[in-house]
């Protein structure tokens, strides 16, 4: 699964530098040092986290995109960020588990 493909299951784009990056797992967490530590490269990242330090994190751990779940926003400074160090970032409204289990019947 890429992570365009994902905007045809409900999630939304929030940006997308490289639509056409596999996803091959997922991690789901909050703890940034956790993430940076475990997250593998190539997971989409399910976070309720919107600061800078996710965009550091994410192209640290190369994750493919970070998925903001429970309908958080990302504020536009974050944007920006995320932009320049070509990040994919998606949303949805879903609770981050029920946003999991979607996501592991898609990949």
């Amino acid at each position: 699964m890429t992570v365009s493909g994902l905007l045809e299951h409900g999630f939304r784009e929030v940006v997308l530098s490289d639509g056409d990056r596999e996803i091959d797992g997922c991690y789901m967490g909050d703890l940034l040092s956790w993430v940076m530590g475990r997250a593998q490269a190539d997971n989409a990242w399910i976070t309720i986290m919107s600061n800078l330090n996710v965009v550091a994190v994410a192209s640290l751990a190369d994750t493919a995109c970070v998925i903001l779940t429970e309908g958080v926003e990302l504020p536009d400074d974050v944007r920006a960020a995320a932009e320049m160090r070509d990040v994919n970032v998606l949303s949805t409204d879903l609770p981050s588990y029920d946003a999991a289990v979607l996501l592991s019947t898609l990949i």
